[in-house]
């Protein structure tokens, strides 16, 4: 069944109605009619199936079905990503997207190619939100990752963001596995719910890596060096095998 989303301020269960750009997928991509049915979600767990009653220019309303609420994922994980040049970006979202990452920030770091003015960086942003839109579409996901304003990671820290948990992947001497250091968090026996962290932070750097200074500044503000194995890794493919990781350790029942 076709997905659309309706933004949380626009989600009334008695009246909900597609807004110009999802009309248009609805009505001129996918031809559907008066009366086929479809799902829509706010991005904020909330899901409901519809049926097509009347058909705008630029609105389609629609008379909801049954509805339901979707529980959130045990833990927020947060995607800091160096911007790389080229698509990638859109790739890594879209991907992060499907792995359950809750925010995704995107970093211009000192080797970061892609440099964005004041105006270019809220045109990237909403692009990017709209690629995590599709793909949550795609994916069955109801509950949409933020994707902030590209910031610098000095500028990102000096904000003061708060986790139980985090990380940068690092090639220094000295990073751990996940594993050991969610043996440290929990000290002996298993990881229980109780201990278990709801909101971590994994940083992932550009080709060629953050700078020494930026990674001491990560370290500094918190960051635990977290090592991915022996081969280096394209930050694209870093991204996808940290959210893989903590998805696979955190997001499961305790």
């Amino acid at each position: 069944m076709p997905r659309f989303y309706i933004p949380p301020a626009s989600w009334n269960i008695d009246r909900l109605a597609l807004d110009a750009a999802e009309t248009h997928h609805c009505i001129d991509v996918l031809r559907m009619k008066q009366g086929d049915r479809a799902t829509v979600f706010d991005g904020q767990g909330h899901e409901a199936t519809v049926e097509i009653t009347t058909i705008g220019k630029d609105r389609v309303e629609l008379k909801h079905l049954q509805h339901a609420k979707t529980p959130p994922l045990a833990c927020e994980i947060v995607l800091g990503q160096a911007v790389p040049k080229g698509k990638n970006m859109e790739f890594i979202i879209e991907k992060a997207t499907e792995l359950g990452a809750a925010e995704i920030v995107p970093l211009l770091s000192e080797r970061t190619v892609v440099r964005l003015d004041a105006d270019e960086t809220q045109d990237k942003r909403e692009k990017w939100q709209r690629v995590a839109i599709e793909a949550t579409k795609q994916c069955g996901q109801n509950w949409l990752p933020e994707v902030a304003l590209p910031v610098t990671p000095k500028a990102y820290f000096d904000s003061r963001p708060k986790f139980d948990l985090m990380l940068i992947a690092s090639l220094q001497p000295g990073a751990q596995h996940l594993k050991t250091l969610l043996r440290e968090i929990a000290g002996e026996g298993p990881l229980s719910k109780a201990r278990r962290p709801r909101r971590v932070l994994v940083l992932v750097g550009p080709e060629g890596d953050f700078t020494p200074a930026e990674i001491s500044l990560a370290i500094s503000s918190g960051c635990r060096p977290l090592t991915l194995g022996p081969i280096i890794l394209r930050t694209e493919t870093a991204a996808l095998y940290c959210l893989s990781v903590l998805s696979h350790e955190l997001h499961a029942p305790a």
